[in-house]
This record gives C-alpha cells, structure tokens and sequence, in this order.
C-alpha cells in the first residue's frame, strides 16, 4: 500500500520547507549544570531565536498557541475583531473530500494513477490524524463513503486494504500532566521547612529551590496525588536507565527525567488534551522536527528511545536560546515564541520574575514548580516513604528487521508470547499489525529471535497479515479448527502438507485464515437478547472479543461510539451461533424457555440446563481443563470441542468475562 510512505515523504518535504536552510548544531555543550538564577537584573533586550534552535513549528504550540505570545508581546494593541472558531473535524472531512473530489475527477479523466493517489491521501488523511475515525459521526461517515466510492472503481484494491488496517489502535492514557496543572496547592509552615532541609541534601545537576509553589506540590503529592506519583516513580525503572544514558550522550542535565515524570508518569500512549503524545509530550509538528514521524500504524512519539533523545535535543536547543533551564522547561511546554514574547515584554530573562510578572500562562507558570518537586521527592525517597515501592524492571527484548507486515497476533502465535507483550514491548505500534511499507524494527522477548525466525520462515510473506499458528490441544479436529478460524480442511490439509487429517497433541499447524476473517468476524447471531452487566475495566473491544461477536456489531445494538463504556450498566447483544446442530438444538431451546437472560448475572434457565445434562448423560463424555490463550472467545472454545456457550458458562461458575490463562472445565461428547 502506497498511501502511508507518500503521507510521510510529504510531511518530511513539508518540514524541511519549513526549516529552510536551517540544521542543528553538532556542538554540544558541556554537561555542567549553570548555578541558580541571580536576582534578576534589567537584561539588554533579547535577541531573535536563531533559526537553528527552532525546527519546523506545529500549527498549535504544545498547550499554548503563538498568538498568545504575540498578545504578551504586543499588550497596547487594539483587541482584533473576534474570529469564527476552526472545527477541525470539519476541516479534515473538508481536506479528505477534496482530495477524493480530484481523485474521482482524475479517475473520469483516465489518470487512474494520479486518482489511487489522491484516494490514498485522502484516506490516509482520516486515519492518520489526531482523531479516531470511529469517535465522532462526521469522520465515519466520510471514512465509509470515501471507502465504499473507491471499492466500486477498484475492487480488492487501495480502500479495501485502509478499511482492513482499521483495527483496533492502542487506547491512549490521560497525561498526569494536565490534572497536576489545574490545581494550585499549598502548603504549611512544617512541609516547607521540611522540604527546604531535604533540598539542602539533594545533589542534582539542575538549580533546584524552593518556593511556595514548589512546596504546594510536595505537599499534594505526599497527599492526594499520592497515588500518580508513586505509580509514575515504579513505572521509571522500567526506563530510567535507557533514559539517563541518552540525556548524557546528548549533553543535557540527567535529571530532565523528571520533565517526563511530572508530563506523562512514564506512560507510552499518554495524550494530553491538546493532541501532545508519549512519555516526553511531543505534539506532531514539533516532533516531526525532531524526527518523529507518525502515520496511521506507528507514532514514534510513544517510541521511549526514539522520544527521549528528540526531548533530549530539543531542550539542548531551547537551553541554548534562553540559557536558563528554568526558562527552557517553560518554553518545553508552552513554546519558545511565548517565553520569548514574555522576556520581551518584561526585560528579564529569569523564571521566577516572570513568575510574579504574571506574564505567562498558568499551566506554564504551575510546570516549573511541578517538575522541581518530582525532583526533589524522587532523589529523596526515603524522606517520602517511597523506599516499599516496588520499582518495574526494563524489558528485555531481542530485535527483529522486519521489511514485511506482520498481525502481531501471528507473531506471538510463532514465539508462544501474548500480544499484550508484544505491544508492551513496541508502544510506537498504533495497531495490531507492523507497517505495510517500509521496514520496521519488532522488540520481542529476549531469546525469542532464531525461534520468531524459523516459525515465521513457513507462512508466505503476503500471507502473514491473516494467516496463524495455532498448538494443537487434545481431541482437536482439523474440522473443528476449520470452523474456529473461518477457513476449510481442506486449506489446514494443503497449508500443512497433512498425509492423516488427524492432528498430534501440542504440535504446531499453520492456520490459512482468509483475509478479513480472523476469528469472530463473521457470525450469525441468535434472535434472542442476551444482557450483560458492565464490569469495571470492560471495553467494547474486551466484552466483543469475549463474546465472540464484532465490535462493530455490538456497538450498533447499543448505540455506542468508540471503545469506552463508562456510564453504561447493561449491554444487549445476540450471542453467535454455530452452524453445527448441537448448537442449533441448544439456541432452540433457549429460546423456548426464556426470550432474554442476563449474562454473569444469572444462571441458565431450568428446562435448558435439564435438556444439556440430559444430552451429555446419553452420551460417554470427557472432561478436559482448558487454559485461555490470548485471542480465545466463549464461542471460539465451545466450537473447538464440540460444546455450547451456554455449557461453557454452566460449568465454570457462569462466567461471561474470559481472559487469557484463566482455566475452563469443559464437559464434551467424545
């Protein structure tokens, strides 16, 4: 697919326009933190940032936009005339019909290159945005007309393969950043004195003081917000040592870690309110500048090593422009062009004078205090009852080059990992799947590559989107896996080289799954309506999976938009059924004893459970403890051995929520 590697050649010349003629300093300056700011003085006036310290500008500054700069700048000048807000939704439907507007006239036209390339923009236009398709009626709607127009002039081609990639995307997490923010604490007397003897032992190569401010936040975080910050201090083992040698091979002051700290928490898929993303916060213009790139399968703002030296060589950059590192941590969050604007207007190029100036934004003002505490509290853990806290371990993981995609669901088939792990192990990756062009470089469990390597060596590259491993169980038929995976014997037989249709207990077979067909996809469904109580931590994708039935589905039944089911209590959803006739016989008489029955909350209804004891009583019958693999539904492991969901949830306590390593009793017909 082409439209993702042109999205990004475009972006790159874009940034590079933007730049001009401008590049980084190679030099790096020496990694000696400056002595606490003096008493300010009346400064000559600043000089314009220099182009090398600036790469190409976002069109909104992280939290803070130029114009705000040019206000402080400028605060005689008559108000201008109220502008009409931009909505930018409306503007990305606006961008994307436009360009499939010229595709379909280039298409009319017989330029059916240039009109596939006009449909690839535009689509990737949707998916590679800030927003989910999914989130808001306008981007959907666009979304599936555009894909539907392009289906009927290229059928199988270009729309067909984006709708395919709209899997699920990694769900982002709120930044702690923005909460911390909107508050302004105090302190007592005894907090600050305490604060203020812990500072005198601290050893940091950045100016720490103390003010009011700052012993605000000490006291919040050793109060209400003392559970974010512990999680976030646990959270940094697992990359305070990567981060640490970056600062200093990039010349900076190796305590700026705590700059992530107080931004994300050390969360990869943090997002902030504004758009800005990943453990260090970058918004998409800044870090394209920086080498960031992101497009609709990988965000290399939520990629930790990749993130922390652009962080590392912005901060150099601003440090370099204000020569202050208070001065820079604010620029860091607000944009240089505002810190600028406020030193031009005050005269004084020193923090805390532009603090009691009231020259800056709140948010911006509230940063620097908050990243001093986090300093002082995390170097001082034992002051802060933080020595019980149990410190995450960094993740060892072998590196693959991949220069083909790849489900990821595949890739942990081949190793006997989870995809959990693997997208723990690559945060970059927005879906379930590597990118379709160009090379990727996949993190998996150390001492996992020769196995990944030789697994991976027996499915056909342009296969290895859809097909599947899967280890044989015990009484596993090649018919029933067929019926799991959506495919035929026939294909398991040929994809194998099976002599024998009968399949050896833990061997490893190669699954031909049809594009679009992976399991759950495509179902029919029971007439009647099952209610399931919402638990706490469930999501569409979650309770879909565990029901084995579409995500798309179970949102149109209910009226949902997204993954999220906050405020929701119930959900409706018609259970899948299987072609087979013991299934139909148990949906029948489901349905004859009761219309609708609530999932988890009660147990199957009298006559139904008589009539399953009756049938497995006339039959010899096995009993076998099922362990839940990663990507397993109830529906999937009633097919696999020949049962009913209804069964399933009889005999292990009327369980509805399944996860991965959980253990079924499974009753079944030999």
């Amino acid at each position: 697919m082409r439209f993702a590697s042109l999205y990004l050649r475009t972006v790159a010349l874009a940034a590079l326009i933007l730049a001009g003629s401008a590049c980084q300093s190679a030099h790096k300056p020496a990694t000696v933190a400056p002595p606490a700011p003096a008493p300010a003085l009346k400064p000559a006036p600043a000089a314009e940032p220099q182009a090398a310290s600036e790469p190409a500008q976002a069109p909104v500054e992280k939290k803070q936009e130029e114009s705000t700069a040019e206000k402080a700048a400028s605060p005689e000048a008559p108000p201008a005339e109220a502008q009409p807000q931009s909505d930018p939704v409306s503007d990305l439907v606006a961008k994307a019909e436009s360009e499939y507007q010229t595709g379909m006239a280039n298409y009319h036209a017989g330029k059916t290159v240039d009109a596939k390339h006009n449909f690839d923009t535009a689509l990737n236009a949707l998916l590679s945005s800030n927003f989910d398709v999914r989130s808001d009626e306008r981007l959907q709607k666009e979304f599936d007309r555009i894909v539907q127009g392009v289906n009927e002039l290229y059928p199988g081609g270009t729309a067909q393969e984006a709708e395919a990639s709209q899997e699920p995307q990694q769900k982002s997490e709120p930044a702690p950043i923005d909460t911390t923010n909107e508050i302004a604490p105090s302190a007592d007397a005894g907090t600050k004195a305490k604060a203020e003897a812990d500072l005198k032992k601290t050893q940091s190569d950045l100016p720490l003081m103390m003010t009011d401010q700052v012993a605000g936040y000490i006291a919040y975080f050793s109060g209400h917000g003392r559970g974010v910050f512990e999680r976030a201090y646990a959270r940094s083992g697992r990359y305070h040592d990567m981060m640490v040698s970056t600062l200093k091979q990039e010349g900076v002051p190796q305590d700026l870690i705590y700059l992530a700290q107080a931004e994300s928490g050390f969360l990869p898929h943090a997002m902030s309110r504004v758009g800005a993303r990943g453990i260090w916060q970058f918004m998409a213009g800044r870090g394209l500048g920086y080498g960031l790139h992101h497009n609709m399968y990988v965000d290399d703002r939520q990629d930790p090593e990749k993130s922390t030296r652009a962080a590392a060589r912005h901060l150099k950059d601003l440090y370099n422009q204000f020569g202050d590192w208070y001065l820079a941590m604010a620029a860091y969050n607000s944009g240089p062009g505002t810190v600028q604007a406020a030193v031009k207007r005050t005269g004084y190029a020193d923090f805390w004078e532009l603090f009691n100036r009231n020259v800056l934004p709140r948010e911006t003002k509230n940063y620097v205090p908050i990243i001093l505490a986090v300093t002082i509290m995390t170097k001082n853990p034992s002051q802060y009852g933080l020595d019980s806290v149990v410190m995450e371990k960094p993740y060892d993981y072998d590196t693959v080059t991949l220069d083909y995609p790849v489900d990821l669901r595949l890739v942990a088939d081949c190793i006997g990992a989870t995809t959990t792990d693997l997208q723990d192990m690559n945060p970059s990756l927005l879906r379930l799947s590597t990118p379709r062009t160009g090379s990727f470089q996949l993190h998996i469990p150390a001492g996992t590559k020769d196995q990944f390597e030789t697994a991976i060596a027996a499915v056909p590259p342009d296969k290895r989107l859809w097909w599947r491993y899967h280890t044989v169980h015990s009484g596993e038929t090649i018919m029933a896996l067929a019926r799991t995976y959506h495919t035929t014997a026939k294909q398991i037989e040929e994809a194998n080289h099976l002599d024998s249709p009968e399949l050896e207990q833990d061997a490893k077979i190669i699954i031909p799954v049809a594009p679009g067909k992976h399991p759950g996809d495509s179902a029919t469904y029971a007439r009647h309506i099952t209610r399931y109580k919402v638990h706490k931590g469930d999501t569409v994708e979650s309770v879909a999976e565990n029901f084995g039935v579409s995500a798309q589905q179970l949102r149109r039944w209910n009226g949902i938009r997204g993954n999220s089911l906050s405020g929701r209590r119930v959900l409706a959803l018609h259970l899948p059924i299987s072609p087979s006739t013991h299934d139909t016989e148990a949906a029948s008489s489901r349905s004859k004893t009761k219309k609708t029955e609530t999932a988890s909350t009660k147990p199957p209804a009298t006559k139904s459970a008589e009539i399953e004891r009756l049938k497995t009583t006339k039959a010899e019958t096995a009993v076998v403890h099922h362990k839940v693999k990663s990507g397993e539904t109830l529906y999937s492991i009633a097919n696999l051995y020949k049962t009913t969901v209804t069964a399933l949830k009889r005999d292990n306590r009327n369980v509805a929520v399944i996860r991965p390593g959980m253990i079924l009793t499974v009753h079944f017909a030999r």
